[in-house]
């Protein structure tokens, strides 16, 4: 069981950029979660459907929480937030990959607290993450206060990581801002896979 964290580094990644297997690239409809993340965290999530254990292409992503940007496919008639964005808008993120422990999850999620205020969900719209590095394993808490605490802290880290240029550079990655130029999940090296 972990406390709140009390001190980590600010910064997560290398100063010289992603590197191997980052960046990855993920994308899906968002869809409805366990409810949570809103309600009970007051730190909203959306949520895509992950397939086995692959993240991205990639096989062996582990557990944990990562930072990047994301972006939404906001042109699509059932849109909703129409007014309040354009489409291929991008934004900060951090990412949950894993079982959360403190809840006891019985299947792996992958759940992304886009950086920003939304005045309404935006349920089956597709969203697209590119993930550029780690932030920390995934842990158990002795209380929510305790992982909110935590929680709030990697998202300064997300932050503060993504403000230098080698990691800034991915807001303008054509796979955060081309929808419906291909869909489905694309590798690290650009390899596109079938959905």
């Amino acid at each position: 069981m972990r406390a709140p964290a009390s001190e980590r580094p600010l910064i997560a990644g290398p100063e010289t950029g992603p590197e191997p297997p980052f960046p990855l690239r993920l994308s899906g409809p968002v869809i409805k979660g366990f409810g949570r993340g809103s309600k009970e965290l007051q730190i909203p999530t959306a949520n895509i459907p992950i397939s086995g254990l692959s993240v991205g292409g990639c096989d062996n992503v582990d557990s944990g929480v990562y930072f990047g940007f994301v972006s939404l496919d906001l042109s699509t008639p059932t849109t909703t937030i129409e007014g309040e964005l354009k489409a291929g808008n991008v934004f900060p993120m951090v990412m949950s990959i894993g079982w959360n422990p403190f809840y006891k999850n019985e299947v792996r999620s992958v759940e992304v607290h886009i950086i920003h205020d939304f005045s309404e969900d935006f349920y089956d719209v597709e969203m697209r993450l590119c993930i550029l590095g780690w932030i920390r394993p995934e842990f158990d808490y002795v209380s929510k206060e305790a992982l909110i605490d935590d929680i709030r802290m990697d998202i300064r880290v997300g932050v503060e990581s993504l403000k230098r240029p080698t990691y800034r550079r991915f807001l303008h990655d054509p796979y955060l801002l081309e929808f419906g130029k291909g869909c489905g999940k694309v590798r690290e090296n650009g390899v596109k896979n079938g959905v």
